[in-house]
């Protein structure tokens, strides 16, 4: 009865009580945090009290155009379990988000993206939202500072633990601790909290910092850079698996012409691949490892031609099968991140080729770098070959005048040039004005559409899958622009996964993006593939699916033409980009030519097929052993065993594992 009447109580209080961030009058105990996002001041988080067990939360930040904005109400139980919760407003795609939960004696119910239910309430398991302000993490913190065992049970399921408690200073004496937590995402969750109230939040580039403690943010950010680049060192000492020699007995060999070489031995010798004979001739090794590879394939790492890399995401590029990677826009450290990955410091890929990025001004500009003119930009170029950067990335709001001399200026340097195309431009423009290389499906499809479209905007999407399956590809208009992306030699990176999760999933189901690996990983990365990617007008839902299908259409009809296409995911590594080699296939190209484009093709592409990308002798042993035949079923690709690169052995199975992800079964 007494968490009725606590409920009760909040929903009266939030039918008539002025919200913060909602232009009403803000109540005078409002605790206020800055949102900083790419290092620009981007939104606010606000919380305050509404009695003694109730709060209210607003929370919002800014990114080109997109972001949420959220308003949260929480009643907790004596022992801070959550016991009622609403949340209402708009998540990152601006769709809409309405989701609660309430405790009814004994029984626990809610309604949230993965749908309705309930279950028995114990007052010991935490209901962890799906969209949502911060406050989640910090009662989630308060309930495990005090709990025995450092750790607390989920409902409906699934548990988090406090691995460490880091006590710190910052400046002026002022005494916080860092938490570390596991069990939420595949990386840990940090949390600076003091006492148990929190004072900051900060994950990649995304920080939230109480706006009186927001002087010593890049302090705390460097403090949490060092402790977390000590963990992922441990766990790289874990993990790796040096070899000095190995023979792969039995296996069948993926070859560069995309044909598969039965029951060979492979001989490493260090990082080199120094022999491959058939296995009825059985290769010698005196002290080399022994690895069955019977019916499995030996295949070249895998490339991933669209990145943005971090820290926490470089193990599983490997436990994909990926070991090279083009990082296509990042902050200018990633070489730094890029030799920690080399020297194994930090388990990652191999980046093969550096993009700068460079956007213009304007509320939807891409904070990593925003110029404000032209000579700014020509700048920009020049820093980016000083550094030894291969190729510029000009982003939708660089104005079209400008595109000309910053591709003239990047190609003098010896510098490809990529991107979006700049918004009031077509991408036939581009091209013609020196573009060597198009980012994104939906770039190519805007070239059909009126230059008018502000693409600086979400609507780059929208109007893609509101008019994308008109498309007609034996239009004259069409046939000119492809005869121009081949007389040009422009190479396409289609990401067309990307626009699946957008275009086809739907809010409350399971996104077809992803629906083979979700109930491996950890609970925050499930929930966040119920969202329903774009807000899909009802009746429309067909028509968006039907541009997404014309999307792969079209990869195909690239394909068969002669333009060159590459593999990338723009997102989750490994598992994104087994689907994009999966929707390729489903699109009508070959699993063969597929995998081709996988490993040979992109490794001449990056100018490295002297070493990688195809397993000869000689050549490096960046190599994938896969339990399966993925040229007879493309799926089979997510199926990998191990990865060898550097001459380093890395088990799937062990780096799925320290992420909190369950292996294949």
């Amino acid at each position: 009865m007494r968490n009725l009447i606590v409920i009760s109580a909040v929903i009266l209080f939030f039918s008539s009580c002025d919200q913060p961030g909602t232009n009403k009058s803000v109540e005078a105990d409002t605790t206020r945090y800055d949102v900083v996002f790419r290092e620009n001041l981007a939104g606010v988080y606000n919380k305050w009290m509404i009695d003694q067990k109730s709060y209210g939360y607003y929370y919002t930040f800014t990114d080109r155009g997109r972001g949420p904005e959220l308003n949260e109400t929480i009643a907790l139980n004596d022992e801070n379990f959550i016991i009622a919760q609403t949340i209402e407003g708009v998540n990152y795609l601006k769709d809409s988000v309405d989701e609660q939960f309430t405790v009814d004696g004994t029984t626990a119910s809610w309604s949230n993206p993965g749908g309705a239910g309930d279950a028995d309430f114990k007052s010991t398991q935490l209901y962890f939202r799906y969209d949502g302000s911060p406050a989640a993490y910090e009662i989630l913190a308060k309930i495990l500072l005090s709990a025995e065992d450092n750790k607390v049970l989920f409902l409906p399921d699934g548990e988090a633990e406090l691995m460490e408690s880091y006590s710190l200073t910052l400046e002026d004496g002022i005494e916080v601790n860092l938490l570390m937590i596991k069990g939420l995402d595949m990386n840990p969750s940090y949390l600076w909290m003091q006492g148990d109230k929190m004072i900051g939040r900060i994950t990649g580039n995304l920080h939230v910092v109480r706006d009186d403690l927001s002087g010593l943010r890049l302090k705390m950010k460097a403090l949490q850079d060092s402790l977390e680049d000590d963990y992922l060192a441990s766990l790289a000492k874990t993990l790796t698996h040096p070899l000095k020699s190995a023979v792969i007995q039995n296996v069948n060999v993926f070859k560069a012409d995309g044909s598969i070489l039965q029951n060979q031995d492979v001989l490493v010798e260090g990082s080199t691949i120094s022999d491959i004979s058939p296995a009825s001739q059985q290769i010698i090794a005196e002290g080399a490892e022994v690895i069955d590879g019977t019916g499995k394939t030996l295949m070249p790492g895998m490339f991933d031609m669209h990145t943005h890399n971090s820290k926490f995401r470089g193990a599983l590029h490997l436990a994909g099968g990926v070991t090279s990677v083009r990082d296509l826009a990042n902050n200018k450290q990633v070489m730094a991140l890029s030799d920690q990955f080399n020297d194994n410091e930090i388990i990652g890929p191999r980046i093969v080729t550096f993009c700068g990025i460079i956007d213009g001004p304007g509320p939807y500009a891409n904070q990593r770098n925003a110029i404000d003119n032209l000579e700014e930009g020509l700048a920009e170029v020049q820093a980016y070959s000083d550094l030894g950067y291969q190729q510029i990335k000009l982003y939708s709001s660089i104005k079209p005048e400008w595109v000309p001399e910053m591709v003239k200026k990047s190609q003098e340097l010896g510098m490809r040039v990529s991107g979006h195309i700049p918004a009031y431009m077509t991408a036939s423009q581009a091209i013609n004005h020196g573009y060597n290389e198009i980012q994104h499906m939906n770039m190519l499809f805007l070239n059909f559409l009126p230059d008018t479209i502000d693409t600086r905007t979400p609507l780059r999407f929208t109007m893609v899958a509101n008019h994308g399956a008109s498309l007609d590809l034996n239009s004259k208009e069409y046939l000119d622009f492809v005869e121009l992306l081949k007389t040009k030699d422009i190479l396409v990176d289609p990401t067309v996964s990307i626009f699946e999760n957008m275009f086809i999933s739907t809010k409350g189901e399971p996104s077809p993006t992803y629906e083979m690996i979700m109930e491996r990983l950890p609970l925050i990365n499930q929930r966040g593939f119920y969202s329903g990617g774009l807000p899909k007008p009802e009746g429309k839902e067909e028509l968006f699916a039907e541009a997404h299908q014309r999307m792969l259409d079209v990869a195909k009809d690239l394909f068969d033409k002669g333009v060159d296409i590459v593999p990338g995911t723009d997102g989750l590594p490994g598992f994104l980009y087994h689907r994009e080699l999966e929707l390729y296939v489903k699109a009508g190209i070959p699993a063969a030519e597929v995998l081709k484009l996988a490993t040979i093709k992109s490794a001449e592409i990056t100018g490295v097929a002297e070493n990688y990308g195809s397993i000869e002798i000689g050549k490096q042993a960046d190599l994938i052993l896969v339990d399966g035949n993925p040229v007879d079923n493309i799926s089979d690709i997510r199926r990998v065993e191990w990865t060898m690169k550097g001459g380093n052995l890395f088990y799937a199975e062990e780096l799925y594992g320290s992420m909190g992800i369950r292996h294949f079964e």
